[in-house]
């Protein structure tokens, strides 16, 4: 969803067809060697040039604690910011109005949108009601942000646990942390809950199953994707192409079709059909300024004709030290790539917000797949640069911690409760349980759990029982009398100031009189 603040609108080479597990494979020896004997051949020194480990010989432990640190990491953060009130968007709201839906078995109504929006209508993300069991132990948008941490962490093991099994060598945990720290994944964390928190682990699994050519299992693991976001569907069909280039071209042309028919069904029928619109909002974030005939070449040029755009496709490979553009598993970057290049929405170009978190796996594991093909280069430097690409990939991705979110984190004051924190928390005590409030993005995530919340001028005609929003919120600034301007949105009922704290005002509605 991604709306800012602004406002509501915002394995192996296969060289068969057959598959084969990754730890049978034979290695080609390196160029001007003779052929090794593999019970006499010596194991490469730790951390460099190694055969592919088996996945039984691959310790857990250590993986399990870097998850659980880092799950913990990210979990710490989102909280902290939660409980400061500085959600960065409505979409944890809108997310949490969705899962409280389904846990109550009723259709995924999110209000936040409009009175009665019905949410799958905007983003086909109904996997989202995976996360109702938990949200019935714990019934709060924290819960969503704990769901998101783990998700990530599981992602983080996997990556490095399949980094250590293809390229054998001990550098499987630094990549473990290394990717837990890349900066796709602390924009994620930072931008509050997204349904893409699903998809990531799931495209883990999907790289990982490539890697080592189980052919069923990336199928397998693909096909979910289409219920996480209706995006996700093109992706689907370009893990069909790296399958049908590695030569699975059956089952590759058949994921592919499969892909894009969901894709298509989802976007032409499903979200139409739940939209009141009969639409897909989300085609105008990619139209051409109004501009009706645009040539290929145009559309081309466009997609990269902002610096944004470029330093974050150099920050995406570069991470990796370029090693994921010598995989096929590259490819699998294209659909979200294209559509955010060709969006219209500056918010999508950059390194911020969720965008880029499902990249993440796709470049990590691109890249351990271009080291083992690198190994076996007729290009002596290439050879090289492969044995330490690994260690590079791990400096840069912690060169970079230094300007990201998680960084925090180190800092004092990010323990520390402000007077806006404190005038926040007593605005809410002044909201009743169960009140239909309408309010802004600072307060909205806090009161989704046991309020009917209503976007901030988003709800004509419904008279909620409480206003209440920030008057240091931009569009708030010329607002002079909270009461009179909550009139305004709502004619038909009459307000009050109820309170005024720091820079909050919660506004109630004057109960009308019989006579």
């Amino acid at each position: 969803m991604g709306k800012t603040a602004l406002g509501p609108d915002d394995g192996a080479r296969s060289r068969s067809g057959s598959p084969v597990p990754a730890q049978e494979t034979a290695r080609p020896p390196s160029e001007g060697t003779a052929q090794a004997e593999p019970a006499q051949a010596e194991p490469a020194p730790a951390g460099e040039t190694g055969s592919a480990a088996r996945p039984d010989r691959i310790p857990l432990r250590p993986y399990l604690i870097i998850g659980a640190a880092l799950c913990a990491v990210y979990f710490l953060y989102a909280s902290f910011q939660y409980a400061r009130f500085d959600s960065p968007s409505w979409d944890l709201g809108i997310f949490e109005q969705e899962v409280r839906a389904y846990a109550g078995f009723h259709a995924p109504v999110v209000d936040i949108k409009g009175p009665g929006y019905l949410i799958l209508g905007d983003h086909f993300s109904p996997a989202v009601a995976l996360l109702v069991p938990l949200y019935w132990i714990w019934p709060s948008a924290v819960a969503l942000l704990f769901a998101q941490a783990a998700l990530f962490a599981l992602s983080a093991v996997l990556v490095g646990r399949t980094v250590q099994q293809v390229l054998g060598g001990r550098y499987g945990p630094w990549v473990t942390v290394a990717y837990g720290l890349s900066w796709g994944i602390q924009e994620a964390v930072k931008a509050d809950f997204h349904e893409i928190a699903l998809a990531v682990p799931l495209i883990a699994l999907v790289c990982r199953a490539l890697l080592t050519e189980r052919w069923s299992a990336a199928v397998l693991w693909a096909l979910p994707l289409v219920l996480v976001k209706e995006d996700l569907g093109l992706t689907v069909a370009a893990v069909g192409l790296v399958l049908f280039v590695l030569g699975q071209r059956f089952r590759g042309t058949l994921l592919a079709v499969t892909g894009c028919c969901a894709f298509v069904l989802t976007v032409f029928v499903l979200i139409p059909a739940a939209s009141s619109a009969g639409g897909y909002d989300y085609w105008k974030k990619i139209d051409t300024d109004g501009r009706q005939h645009v040539s290929t070449l145009d559309a081309a040029l466009g997609a990269f004709g902002s610096p944004v755009k470029i330093e974050m496709l150099v920050f995406l490979f570069g991470i990796t030290a370029f090693m994921a553009l010598r995989s096929p598993l590259v490819l699998l970057v294209l659909p979200t790539l294209g559509w955010r290049l060709l969006s219209q929405d500056e918010n999508h170009w950059g390194m911020v917000w969720h965008y880029s978190a499902v990249l993440m796996p796709m470049v990590f594991l691109a890249m351990a797949d271009g080291i083992r093909r690198s190994r076996t280069s007729r290009r002596p430097w290439l050879v090289s640069f492969a044995h330490v690409a690994v260690p590079v990939t791990v400096g840069i991705a912690f060169a970079m911690t230094q300007h990201l979110p998680l960084r925090e984190l180190l800092r004092p004051e990010t323990y520390r409760a402000d007077a806006r924190t404190y005038a926040a928390r007593e605005a809410m005590e002044a909201i009743p349980v169960g009140a239909r409030v309408e309010t802004d993005i600072a307060l909205m995530a806090h009161l989704t759990a046991d309020r009917t919340v209503y976007w901030i001028g988003g709800a004509p005609g419904t008279a909620p029982d409480i206003v209440a929003f920030s008057m240091d919120a931009d569009w708030a600034r010329s607002i002079q009398d909270p009461a009179v301007y909550a009139t305004q949105l709502h004619p038909e009922a009459t307000y009050r100031l109820k309170l005024r704290t720091g820079s909050y005002v919660v506004v109630e509605r004057i109960p009308t009189t019989t006579g």
